[in-house]
């Protein structure tokens, strides 16, 4: 039992100061700046997705239903939105966001009917059991992410929320460039 508990949450063997200095001992003049950055990035990374993962089988819910059913709720009565402006606002592949809907329209969980406007977009609507599942899951997941932030305080969640939105815009114009 503990060794699952240790699989699931692994605790670095190094610190990523300790791995950065690792580097430029074997190799000097390789490029360390970013270990001491990415490394806690991708570690933080890890525990958060296996918490929200634990929280999501709480709730019953899995991650991509969690992302579409949300995208759909926060966009307001009358909780509809189409395909295409789903995929725009998730960043999912229109292929994926269509085998999103699907599934949550088996479920019960979304509903899909033509736009009005007679091009070939598809609107996809929440039902009554899809927004009482999203009412349940996001409490859920929401709750449980606030108290693993709640060691910062006011002041270091505004100045790390302002470095990690310049850190995540320039690395998407890199990626775009």
């Amino acid at each position: 039992m503990a060794d699952t508990a240790a699989a699931e949450n692994p605790v670095p063997v190094h610190s990523a100061t300790e791995i950065a200095a690792a580097w430029r001992r074997e190799r000097p003049g390789t490029p360390t700046e970013s270990i001491e950055i990415v490394t806690p990035i991708w570690w933080l990374a890890k525990l958060f997705t296996d918490d929200r993962n634990r929280a999501l089988r709480e709730a019953g819910i899995d991650a991509a239903t969690l992302d579409l059913l949300s995208v759909i709720r926060r966009s307001g009565p009358p909780y509809t939105l189409s395909t295409r402006e789903i995929a725009r606002r998730t960043l999912v592949t229109a292929g994926a966001i269509s085998q999103r809907v699907a599934r949550a329209e088996r479920d019960g969980l979304v509903r899909r009917t033509p736009a009005t406007t007679g091009r070939r977009t598809v609107l996809v609507e929440l039902t009554a059991e899809g927004h009482a599942l999203i009412e349940r899951s996001v409490d859920t997941v929401l709750d449980r992410e606030a108290t693993l932030v709640s060691c910062l305080s006011d002041h270091e969640r505004t100045a790390l929320i302002a470095i990690l939105d310049k850190l995540m815009a320039d690395v998407r114009q890199r990626k775009l460039s």
